[in-house]
Order: structure tokens, then C-alpha cells, then sequence
């Protein structure tokens, strides 16, 4: 199975909309360099299909890359359908799914924004177990599970 990287995305702070950058560098055991999210124990990355941002569209309209505070947008994959432990090549780098989903918490600028976040239900999380460079465009490819 494989898909594609079509937003590399970061914020500054927390509960924030995340800005399409194009690449960044990952760092092993912590995330996006410069990211709000790096070093979050087993939530380093937040990984979301460009087929559930598709859906809240009918919601809510217009919505890009990073509204919903998502690391890396991916296009070709059933995310959510990933079980933990899945390990993914992206680019020079390789992360594990480490978890499905999550509590949105209050105060949300997405939640506020948009009345609903999909991340809740569809979202899922990694560590970076390689660090290296990953760009808009590169391959997600599932290896395997751990």
C-alpha cells in the first residue's frame, strides 16, 4: 500500500491551524524540527487523509492542508484503517503508528473555527523512529507492522 504526502505542515503553538511549509526536517524520538508538537511522547507527528478533510468540506466549505492541525496531509491511504504499529516509509524517514485518533481538547482553534474536527476520528499519530527530510510529493509506503 502506498500513498502520497501532499502538505508538510506546522505551527508555532498548540490548538493552532498548521501552515503548509512544503518540506521540514523530522528529528528521531521527536517530530517536526520546529514544530509546537515536537516531543510529545508517542504523538510526534499527526498524520490525516486528504479523503477526510474531503468530507468535513461538505460540512464547512472551504478548508486547506493543516486546518485541522495536522502534520502531514496524505493522499491514497486509509489512515485511520492503520493499526498501530504500522511502520511507514515517507521520504528518507520512518515512523510507527503509535496511535489512532484522540480526545480533541477544549478550546480548539479548529474546533472553534470549523464547528466539528475530524482529527478526533481519523486522525492518527506517529513517532519518528529515522529522522531526514520529507517533502510535498514524497511516497508514504506501509511496510509492515512492529
Amino acid at each position: 500500500m502506498q500513498g502520497t504526502v501532499v502538505a508538510v505542515c506546522t505551527s508555532s503553538q498548540k490548538g493552532q491551524r498548521k501552515v503548509d511549509v512544503g518540506t521540514a526536517m523530522l528529528i528521531a524520538g521527536q517530530g517536526i524540527e520546529g514544530d509546537a508538537h515536537a516531543g510529545f511522547a508517542h504523538r510526534q507527528i499527526s498524520l490525516l487523509s486528504v479523503a477526510s478533510i474531503d468530507k468535513m468540506k461538505q460540512k464547512c466549505g472551504e478548508l486547506v492542508p493543516g486546518d485541522f492541525a495536522e502534520n502531514l496531509t496524505v493522499e491514497g491511504l486509509d489512515l485511520p484503517a492503520l493499526p498501530v504499529g504500522t511502520v511507514l516509509h515517507i521520504g528518507e524517514t520512518v515512523l510507527k503508528v503509535s496511535q489512532i485518533g484522540k480526545e480533541c481538547h477544549h478550546g480548539c482553534e479548529v474546533m472553534k473555527a470549523v464547528g466539528d474536527c475530524v482529527m478526533p476520528r481519523e486522525g492518527i499519530f506517529a513517532t519518528v523512529e529515522q529522522g531526514g527530510r520529507i517533502s510535498r510529493g514524497d511516497r508514504v509506503e506501509v511496510v509492515g507492522l512492529v
